[in-house]
């Protein structure tokens, strides 16, 4: 562990040695500007991503910048792990004055969405069941299932005396969940080899089968929502910060339309960000606490993989494991009723410069991420009925150890570097590059996702 944190100073120490001389200002942005790039990006988990999208601000006379009077953010991509994105979205502090309103639509397709099973270490990972070449039982679809996301929303934040601030928002998530289509993705497939094999039962199969999903929830669900809460925000700016802290706590109450009034459920979040300034304009130190926690009711599983907010930052909410949460670990790897995380990182600006009338800057964010179990699932998920491989049988010591309630709690860790590419502190390109730090968490040493902006 401390050879990890002296890894992780000494790049922020020799991004620091290289960045240019301070006292350097960027020139005030005006009027509209925006940026059209094709969607190109790569994830450990989802592929590589292709389409298109743009980012439109208006800084007016450029009184605010680099604060923007308003946002507009448009993207259409797919992904060749079958994982879809349609959004369009909109956040701006002026249109109500003295409120922040943002609205968000979107619609994610996923036709081979990460499931692990519960309660993090509890579920035993075993890379060999998703390798095709290691015998005919096996399948690149064991660890998946199908979930088709459409997403609504509109937040609303007020003030009640700076830099207290009130919330209010309401939503509707509708999930299509179920096992994976093989029929249709091998339609798709270019090759013989890459066609999944037929009739090899899943993990999700498994679950549905010995009822750990029930047959309520198991093809998904219309859940409107509503939620309010506080927030906390002594940032220097919204986007990019490089001091202050910016803390929420608020509810959401999710309904279920349909026959799914079993899953009424009612969930707690709260949320610490803090951006300490080390060195003014060239080194910031950041880091974020975060927890969601099923207070009432019960939540459908494919609910608990989504995490709450209050407005909305970014397009992808996945719980816990993944480029959104804990980078270097495997998408949805820590599934529960209620988990706890921590990002902490250390904010670079190498080197800044112009093009034309646009500020640019290249930064690095040697990073850690963590996360656990705080409200696991009651229901056994040690059957030995899950276990199909002769060296995993019950009893294995190796299996055992991995099922005591020391190991249920226990940490889950990454970590990494990541590159920044920011146009007028705003458009930000990110390059991170994490490993988690158990093979149960991630067999593989290098994971690499390229996104836009910041993850906190």
């Amino acid at each position: 562990m401390k050879k990890i944190l002296f890894t992780l100073l000494a790049f922020a120490l020799l991004g620091t040695a290289m960045a240019q001389e301070a006292g350097e200002k960027p020139s005030v942005r005006t009027g509209w500007t925006f940026g059209v790039l094709p969607s190109v990006a790569f994830d450990a988990d989802l592929g590589f991503q292709y389409g298109a999208l743009t980012n439109i601000y208006y800084f007016g006379d450029g009184t605010i910048y680099p604060e923007y009077y308003h946002s507009f953010y448009a993207e259409a991509a797919y992904t060749t792990k079958q994982y879809g994105l349609f959004r369009l979205s909109y956040d701006s502090k002026y249109l109500i004055p003295g409120h922040r309103l943002s609205v968000d639509l979107t619609y994610m397709p996923d036709q081979m969405c990460d499931f692990y099973g519960f309660n993090g270490y509890e579920s035993y990972y075993v890379p060999a069941y998703a390798d095709q070449s290691d015998g005919q039982y096996q399948t690149r679809a064991y660890y998946k299932f199908k979930r088709d996301m459409f997403r609504f929303s509109a937040d609303l934040q007020g003030t009640i005396s700076r830099p207290w601030y009130w919330n209010a928002g309401l939503g509707l998530l509708h999930y299509n969940v179920g096992t994976v289509d093989v029929a249709r993705l091998n339609k798709f497939a270019s090759k013989e080899e890459n066609k999944l094999p037929e009739g090899v039962p899943t993990l999700y199969d498994k679950y549905l089968q010995l009822g750990y999903i029930g047959q309520a929830e198991a093809d998904g669900g219309v859940h409107p929502y509503l939620h309010g809460g506080f927030t906390f925000d002594t940032r220097d700016r919204q986007q990019n910060p490089r001091r202050g802290i910016h803390a929420d706590a608020f509810l959401t109450y999710y309904a279920g339309l349909g026959g799914m009034s079993a899953f009424n459920n009612l969930k707690f979040n709260a949320f610490w960000r803090h951006y300490l300034p080390i060195i003014p304009h060239r080194l910031t130190f950041a880091y974020r606490l975060g927890t969601q926690l099923n207070v009432a009711g019960e939540s459908p599983f494919y609910l608990n993989t989504y995490l709450n907010h209050l407005y909305m930052q970014r397009v992808v909410y996945e719980g816990l494991g993944g480029a959104n949460s804990i980078r270097g670990i495997m998408r949805n790897r820590i599934l529960a009723r209620g988990v706890a995380f921590a990002n902490v990182e250390f904010r670079v600006r190498v080197v800044s410069f112009r093009i034309g009338k646009e500020n640019f800057y290249v930064g690095l964010n040697p990073f850690m991420d963590a996360g656990m179990v705080v409200q696991p699932y009651d229901r056994v998920v040690t059957d030995p009925r899950l276990l199909e491989l002769a060296d995993l049988a019950p009893g294995d010591a190796g299996l055992d150890a991995f099922h005591d309630e020391s190991r249920l709690h226990s940490l889950h860790l990454s970590a990494g570097c990541g590159l920044k590419v920011a146009m007028n502190d705003n458009f930000v390109l990110s390059v991170d590059w994490a490993t988690a730090l158990d093979k149960q968490d991630n067999g593989k040493l290098s994971n690499l996702y390229i996104k836009m902006g910041y993850m906190f």
